[in-house]
């Protein structure tokens, strides 16, 4: 083990929690696009930026959607990194802030909602680690940006957003927002058929009620959930594979669309709705794993383990990892 590389990933890292600590003034969907390319800058990493005429260009009506009731507008940002061997499409939710948009939070559960572009941040760490130690995979990361915000511009409940793979989906509630630029990052990560999927995200406050602050839960499909686990265990990172059952995709059902983004009134199973919804934009044989941080990717208590209080970076090394082996 190059001891010099494993620091500069460790650096790396502290520099991602920084980026998921900035408060929502201080970060937003171009900053954190801009940011991106700061760090990748000296790095065999390709930094591709869409911006708003991009994204509807592109179809990327998930992202556009969550993004246009804000005067911050929203970004994706395509990161390439080719070391041969392996493709592993990796796929992060970025809000920057998340008000719940229309259906907005009450006060108490909107802070802390500067931590909701935490996956997005933790694709970011995971390329550019693996930049640094040279490993041997094809990488391509998503980082699915937009602040989520109640305006006259606003997407409203029963509006019907089409996502990049043609799906439609009836929005109920414009606080279940990561499902829907997801849906859009998933949809472009499909396209280039690679060999494993994985997307991460603060996906649900239901994660936490399952699994309380230290474990993110696990989904998915094919191989990547046993590498998952796998590379988790390899970096003693804690990771719970929870369940896919099928009979819970008729509660997205919806009489207008393809599907609705959430079922208003149920609270039974929160967590694998959210996955059952994002299977809708890989297919059906894909090898995919959907990692639900919203219980670990910030730390509001006292530091444990290799953890700080404040963003944790959970995940980045398990990411990495699981590059590695393939």
């Amino acid at each position: 083990v190059d001891i010099s590389l494993e620091v500069k990933v460790a650096n790396t890292i502290v520099a991602i929690r920084e980026l998921i600590n900035l408060p929502a003034n201080e970060l937003w969907p171009d900053k954190l696009a801009q940011e991106a390319k700061t760090l990748a800058k000296g790095l065999p990493i390709d930094v591709e930026i869409w911006d708003e005429k991009k994204l509807e260009k592109e179809r990327c009506g998930g992202i556009l959607g969550v993004g246009k009731g804000s005067v911050r507008p929203p970004r994706l940002v395509k990161l390439s990194y080719r070391g041969g061997g392996k493709h592993f499409a990796l796929v992060g939710k970025g809000i920057t802030f998340d008000t719940g948009g229309l259906s907005l939070k009450p006060a108490d559960s909107m802070v802390g909602m500067k931590y909701d572009m935490a996956g997005a941040a933790s694709v970011l760490g995971a390329v550019i680690g693996a930049a640094q130690l040279g490993i041997k995979a094809d990488i391509t990361g998503f980082m699915c940006l937009a602040e989520n915000m109640p305006s006259g511009e606003a997407t409203r409940p029963g509006d019907v957003l089409t996502l990049r793979n043609g799906k439609t989906v009836e929005v109920l509630n414009t606080d279940a927002e990561g499902r829907l630029v997801l849906g859009d990052g998933l949809s472009l990560a499909t396209e280039l058929s690679p060999d494993h999927i994985i997307d991460i995200a603060t996906l649900t406050g239901a994660a936490t009620i399952a699994l309380g602050h230290r474990y993110a839960g696990l989904m998915g499909s094919g191989e990547a959930v046993e590498l998952a686990q796998k590379a988790a265990n390899a970096t003693g990172e804690l990771l719970w594979r929870m369940p896919m059952p099928s009979e819970l995709r008729e509660l997205l059902n919806s009489e207008l669309a393809d599907m609705t983004n959430v079922k208003i009134g149920n609270r039974a199973g929160g967590m694998l709705i959210g996955g059952i919804f994002l299977s809708e934009f890989v297919s059906k044989e894909a090898s995919w794993a959907h990692l639900d941080i919203a219980s670990s990717g910030n730390n509001d208590s006292a530091p444990y383990s290799i953890y700080p209080s404040g963003a944790t970076g959970v995940m980045i090394r398990t990411l990495i990892e699981m590059t590695k082996h393939a």
